[in-house]
C-alpha cells in the first residue's frame, strides 16, 4: 500500500515537473520571437521564419540571422548555464543563499575575465578557458576554506572571496588604458550588446558538455539533500560528490561569465522560482536552467527597449529585479533566526 502511494506520488511529481518544463518551453519561444522581431528594424514573425528557411530577402535575413538570432540564443544559454549553476549550489549547500553571485564564483570569473581580456587581449574558446580556470581556483578555495562546514560558512568565506576579487578588477580597471577600461566596463556589468554567433557556438559547446554532466550527477542531489550523516549511512561519498557537483555549478557560471559577464542574480533566483512552480522536495534542475534562460531573455528585451535610445546591459535589469529579492531573502532568514 505504502509502495503503491510512493510510486503514484513520484509519477505526478514527474508529470508536474514536465508540464512546468513545457509551459517554461513556451515561453521560452515566445520571448524569443519577440526579440527576432521587435527593433528598429522589426519585421514579422512570418519574415522570421522565411529567414530560418532561407527565404528571406537580404536585408530581413542579415537582420534577423546576423544581429538578433545569436544576441537571442546567447541569452538562452547563459541564463540557462546560470540558471543549473544556483540550481545546483543551492541543493548541494543547502541553502537559498547559495549562488554563484554570493560565494563567488561569478566575482572570480569577473577577475579572471578583466585580466584575461585587458592583459592578455584574449577572446573566445581562450578567454572562457582562463575564466574558467579563475572560477575553479575560486571554488576550491572556498571549499577548503569552509572544509566540513558547508552552509553558511561557506557563504560568509564566499563574500569574501567576492571582496577580493572585486578589488582585482577596480585595480585592473583603474590602471588601464582608458579605451581598455571602456570595453572592459561593459562586459563586467553583463552585456549582450557584443553577442556573435562566435559567443553562441562557446556557450553551447560548453552547454554541451556541462549541462548533461550536471543533469547525471545531479541524480545524487536528494540523497545530499539528506545530510552528510544519513548520506554516508546510504553509502555515498558525500565530499567526493559534492567536490563534483560544486565544480560542474562553477564550470557552468564560468562559461555564461566568459560570453556575457558577470550577470548578477539569476543564478540566485532561477531555482527558487522554479521549486516553487514544481513543487517542494523537488532537485528541479531543467525548469531551473529554463527559468534562468526566459529571465535573461525578458531582461534583455526590456534592457534594448525600456529608455527609447538607450541601450542597457542587461545586468542592469537582473540587478533591479534580483536585489529586493535577495534582500526580502535575508530578512526573512534572520527573522526566522529571531
Amino acid at each position: 500500500m505504502t509502495a503503491s502511494l510512493t510510486g503514484r506520488l513520484r509519477r505526478r511529481a514527474r508529470l508536474r515537473e514536465a508540464g512546468v518544463t513545457l509551459v517554461l518551453a513556451v515561453v521560452i519561444a515566445v520571448l524569443a520571437v519577440c526579440g527576432l522581431t521587435l527593433g528598429k528594424a522589426s519585421v514579422s514573425p512570418q519574415e522570421v521564419l522565411d529567414a530560418l528557411l532561407g527565404r528571406a530577402d537580404a536585408m530581413a535575413g542579415f537582420v534577423i540571422m546576423e544581429l538578433r538570432m545569436p544576441r537571442m540564443l546567447t541569452a538562452l544559454l547563459a541564463g540557462a548555464c546560470l540558471g543549473m549553476s544556483g540550481a545546483l549550489l543551492q541543493s548541494i549547500l543547502r541553502n537559498p543563499l547559495a549562488s554563484p553571485d554570493v560565494i563567488g564564483v561569478t566575482q572570480s570569473a569577473g577577475a579572471a575575465g578583466i585580466l584575461g581580456l585587458i592583459g592578455f587581449g584574449l577572446s573566445g574558446l581562450s578567454l572562457t578557458a582562463v575564466v574558467l580556470g579563475g572560477a575553479l581556483v575560486a571554488t576550491a578555495a572556498v571549499h577548503l576554506l569552509s572544509w566540513r562546514r558547508a552552509g553558511y560558512r561557506l557563504v560568509i568565506v564566499g563574500i569574501g572571496v567576492s571582496a577580493l576579487c572585486m578589488g582585482v578588477v577596480s585595480y585592473v580597471l583603474t590602471s588601464s588604458d582608458v579605451r581598455d577600461a571602456q570595453e572592459a566596463l561593459v562586459w563586467i556589468n553583463g552585456s549582450l550588446g557584443r553577442a556573435g554567433w562566435d559567443t553562441s557556438l562557446t556557450l553551447a559547446v560548453c552547454g554541451a558538455v556541462l549541462v548533461p554532466a550536471a543533469l547525471a550527477a545531479g541524480r545524487r542531489l536528494p540523497v545530499l539533500e539528506l545530510g552528510d550523516d544519513p548520506a554516508t549511512a546510504l553509502g555515498e561519498r558525500v565530499e567526493r560528490v559534492r567536490m563534483l557537483l560544486l565544480g560542474l555549478a562553477a564550470a557552468l557560471a564560468a562559461a555564461a561569465v566568459a560570453v556575457v559577464g558577470p550577470v548578477p542574480f539569476v543564478a540566485l533566483v532561477s531555482a527558487p522560482v522554479a521549486r516553487r512552480v514544481v513543487g517542494t522536495g523537488s532537485v528541479a534542475l531543467l525548469p531551473s536552467a529554463l527559468t534562468g534562460a526566459a529571465l535573461l531573455l525578458a531582461s534583455d528585451l526590456v534592457a534594448q527597449f525600456a529608455v527609447p535610445g538607450v541601450p542597457l546591459p542587461a545586468g542592469v535589469v537582473t540587478g533591479v529585479v534580483g536585489a529586493p529579492y535577495l534582500l526580502w531573502l535575508l530578512v526573512r532568514r534572520t527573522g526566522r533566526r529571531g
